[in-house]
Parts: structure tokens; C-alpha cells; sequence
């Protein structure tokens, strides 16, 4: 009778030891093959950007051999004579990017103080929806819009008054000098500076709202303003993600294709006026990439012209994180 007993006991106990036993060989399992699999996605990412840069590399090979580093300061790109140089578009790309951040900087600080202190709650839900709506535009449809109503209005009042008023100007009127076109430097730059406005405005605002309380009511309490506080309380304590949002518009603006190519001008030479047209290195990859011939000398350059982009690129996101650190550490 015990051992009958003992035997349907242990057989209940057996019971419930090996599934438990089976569960945990199980999670075991597939945690390794969960580990394994991220493992995969990081390394995925390493392979991808590896074989972009190579292949920029690889191909714009050639054209670093006929050109040496002197492709990098050569103003000139002449299909015709097959004589390629980068420097306007560098120059370029970097100067209506930061023309960009310029103007979308104090807009985005502005914007995203109203949202944050002054805009009732009826009034902060519709105008933020709407600044993200911003982003969900097509940049060809910036572009179009920029080519059909912008520069028509810079034209007509915008450029002939500047370049009046401050044409003259020693030293600065250089930038305010020209015909006016339309297009142009600071039209692109304008464009683009209301492409970046939403990551740059909705970062900002996250970070003013995530400002504790008791330091602004600390604020207040001893006589400060809303400016006073928004200036030396909101600002300095993100001041580190508002960096990071800055450096991400530039890294934005710098990329920027079909809205910079509808009105930059697309001409490949050198000039300081705004109002100057030009062009941007992704705006030349995009005009002329269709019509360079395989293994020409002219596709080598502008695969040349890429892996720029992409080591500017590369050099702004390393400010962006140096920035980023020396704000902790300060």
C-alpha cells in the first residue's frame, strides 16, 4: 500500500519536474536565438554602411586618380572637356545648409517656446499637429512650391530692395549683390530651412517639456519672467538635446535633393552674392547622373561627389556627438 502510494505520488512529481524542466531548456533556447538575432540586425547595419562607403569609394576611385586632391578645390565642371572639380558644389551644399539653420533656428526656438509656455491648451494640440505635418510633406512638393510661388516673390520683393539697400555696403554687400533672379542660395536655403523646421521645432519641444516643474516654479518664485526663466533655466537644462536636434537639421539640410534642384539654379560656379544661383552636391548627382555614361569619367566624378557628401556627412554627426559630450561634461 506505501510503495502503491509512494509510486502515484512520485508520478504526479515526475509529472510537473519535466515540463517545467522542458520550459526553462526552452526560454533558454530561445533567448540565445533572440541574442543572436539582434546581434544579426547591429552587424547587419555595419555590413550595410561598410559596402556604401566602399562602393562610393570603389567607384569615384578613378576620378580621385585623374584628379589627385586637387578635385576637391577645382572650381570647374565641364562635361565637355571631361575636367570635374568639387568645389562649388561643396561649397554649395555647406553654405545653404547652414543658411538654412540660420533661419529655421530662431523660428524653431520661437515656436517651440510659444507651444510650451504661452499657447493655451485648446490652441498647442492644432499648431503642433500641423508642424508635423510639415514633415510629412514630399520635398519635390517643397520644391515645386518653392519654383511656382517662392521665387517668384523673392524676385519681385524680396531681392531688389536687399540688394538696394545693402548692395552698397562694403564687404557685406558682396552677399546682396547680383540680378535679381528668384532663385538662388538664399531661396534654397529658405526652402530647406522650412523642411527642417519640424524635427527641429518637435525636439525642442519635448525637451522644454520635459524641464521639472519645480525648477521653473523655483524660478518664479524669486521674480523671474517667463523670458528669464525660458532663458536661464529651460535652456540650459536641454540644452544638450536641443544641440543634438540642431545638428540633426543641418545633417537634413546637407542631404537635401529635388527641393534644393527646383531652386538653387543649378549653375557650377563660384559666387558669395545669396542670390547667386548654384549648386549642392546632391543636386549635381541628381541633374546629371541620367545623362553620365557608364565608366565615363564624368560618373566616376559624381560617384566622387557622393562619397564627399558622405564624409561631410559623417564629419557633422562626429561634431554633433563631440557637441553633445562637452554639454554633459560642462
Amino acid at each position: 500500500m506505501d510503495a502503491t502510494m509512494s509510486g502515484t505520488g512520485a508520478g504526479p512529481k515526475g509529472a510537473l519536474v519535466a515540463p517545467i524542466g522542458s520550459a526553462k531548456a526552452v526560454g533558454r533556447t530561445a533567448d540565445a536565438i533572440f541574442v543572436g538575432l539582434l546581434w544579426g540586425c547591429g552587424i547587419f547595419v555595419l555590413i550595410l554602411l561598410g559596402l556604401i562607403i566602399a562602393m562610393l569609394f570603389e567607384g569615384g576611385l578613378p576620378a580621385f586618380h585623374a584628379f589627385g586632391l586637387d578635385f576637391l578645390w577645382t572650381a570647374t565642371w565641364n562635361p565637355v572637356t571631361e575636367n570635374f572639380g568639387a568645389l562649388v558644389m561643396i561649397y554649395g551644399t555647406l553654405f545653404s545648409a547652414v543658411i538654412a539653420v540660420v533661419i529655421a533656428l530662431p523660428l524653431s526656438f520661437g515656436i517651440a517656446f510659444f507651444l510650451s509656455e504661452i499657447a493655451p491648451p485648446g490652441l498647442r494640440r492644432p499648431i503642433g499637429v500641423a508642424i508635423q505635418l510639415l514633415a510629412a510633406v514630399p520635398s519635390i512638393i517643397y520644391g515645386m512650391w518653392g519654383f511656382f510661388i517662392i521665387s517668384p516673390l523673392m524676385a519681385a520683393y524680396v531681392q531688389p530692395p536687399l540688394i538696394e539697400l545693402l548692395g552698397p555696403i562694403p564687404v557685406l554687400g558682396a552677399l546682396f549683390q547680383g540680378p535679381a533672379l528668384g532663385g538662388g542660395m538664399l531661396t534654397a536655403g529658405l526652402i530647406m530651412a522650412v523642411m527642417i523646421l519640424p524635427f527641429i521645432t518637435a525636439m525642442f519641444v519635448e525637451t522644454l517639456e520635459s524641464v521639472p516643474p519645480m525648477l521653473k516654479e523655483s524660478a518664479y518664485g524669486i521674480g523671474a519672467t517667463t523670458y528669464e526663466v525660458y532663458k536661464n533655466v529651460s535652456i540650459p537644462y536641454g540644452r544638450t538635446a536641443m544641440v543634438g536636434a540642431i545638428m540633426l537639421g543641418l545633417g537634413r539640410a546637407l542631404g537635401e535633393t529635388m527641393a534644393v534642384t527646383f531652386v538653387i539654379g543649378n549653375a557650377t560656379r563660384l559666387s558669395a552674392s545669396l542670390f547667386a544661383p548654384g549648386a549642392t552636391i546632391a543636386s549635381t548627382i541628381a541633374n546629371e547622373f541620367p545623362e553620365a555614361a557608364q565608366g565615363s569619367l564624368k560618373l566616376d566624378s559624381l560617384l566622387a561627389l557622393g562619397f564627399i557628401l558622405f564624409v561631410i556627412s559623417f564629419i557633422v554627426l562626429a561634431l554633433s556627438r563631440f557637441l553633445v559630450r562637452s554639454n554633459l561634461k560642462s
